[in-house]
């Protein structure tokens, strides 16, 4: 299942995406976790130190190997360089799962935490004032779109904050979306802003309050949210120690808080997707995106009749 974690910037979005990696990896799921945010956090969110995350292979400096391998043989697709972030996969383009091991996972993913990690990658001085960040979450986006997971793997994305995520088609790629919502009306209006952009696109969106401290906030998110809240975590001292660098089991989390990683794995395991929809809008933001690019032939990467599935299990 892929899950993507959004909102405004500060809300604690990387936290909430680490709290749930951790969770999930320490009940033995398989995670690959992705971090597409501008601000590279997710690895030490999730027990790296800083050097260590520095250290990461990144996503962005890989992005020829990833098209080289999930084109495949694909006779749409002559070269890598014709592929582009948004181009679906087809008949002889190569699918992958989250736990399987691949000349990109050798080169892109690390184990951090329990969890395998990879990283999109940070701007460095030659991309300042020459290229927007979606430089970068181009491969992640391409993963995605070639990613055959099963109920019982799971994918988590900590994306870019507030709307900026609509900027590609990546918002699009997820069965649940956590929006982390401040109990603060410039948290709320992020939400308003996400849910107004999302509306024609099925995107499945929940609301998880956070550092919230008392009733008044709880009160507070169930008028502005609405139905959409789906629970909120407390100010917690186990957050504040792991942001201090002494990072702890999960285990440990305050019962309140775990109880509401729970409702959020339930949330997403009740999903069944749709592959055919799936593909369906992949291929529908493609020809958007082929659109734009006057005299491009982008349209003919489309294989019309290719629905991508997990593999049979016997």
């Amino acid at each position: 299942m892929k899950v993507a974690f959004v909102g405004k910037g500060g809300s604690g979005k990387t936290t909430l995406s680490g709290l749930f990696t951790s969770y999930l990896a320490g009940s033995g799921a398989p995670v690959l976790a992705i971090d597409a945010d501008i601000n590279q956090h997710l690895a030490v969110a999730l027990g790296a130190t800083p050097d260590e995350a520095d250290a990461l292979p990144t996503l962005g400096d890989n992005t020829a190997l990833i098209k080289d391998y999930l084109r495949g043989d694909n006779p749409r697709i002559p070269s890598a360089d014709a592929m582009i972030k948004t181009t679906p996969p087809g008949r002889g383009s190569r699918l992958m799962s989250p736990r399987e091991d691949n000349p990109i996972t050798d080169a892109c993913v690390r184990e951090v935490g329990g969890a395998r990690v990879a990283v999109t990658g940070r701007f460095t001085d030659d991309d300042l004032g020459v290229a927007c960040y979606h430089s970068k979450t181009g491969a992640a986006e391409l993963l995605l779109n070639h990613l055959v997971d099963e109920a019982g793997e799971y994918v988590v994305v900590d994306m870019t904050a507030g709307a900026d995520a609509f900027a590609s088609g990546l918002f699009t790629r997820f069965d649940v979306t956590f929006l982390v919502c401040e109990p603060t009306m410039r948290s709320v209006g992020v939400y308003r802003q996400y849910t107004e952009y999302a509306r024609d696109f099925d995107v499945r969106l929940a609301v998880v309050g956070n550092k919230v401290a008392d009733d008044e906030d709880v009160a507070f998110l169930r008028e502005e949210v609405g139905d959409d809240l789906l629970g909120w975590l407390s100010t917690s001292r186990h957050v504040r120690a792991a942001e201090r660098g002494r990072h702890r089991p999960i285990g440990e989390l305050e019962p309140a808080n775990l109880a509401v990683l729970d409702t959020m794995r339930s949330t997403v395991d009740a999903v069944e997707r749709d592959w055919s929809a799936y593909q369906a809008q992949a291929v529908e933001l493609h020809l958007r995106n082929a659109r734009s690019w006057a005299g491009s032939e982008l349209a003919d990467q489309v294989d019309p009749d290719f629905v991508p599935a997990p593999p049979a299990r016997v």
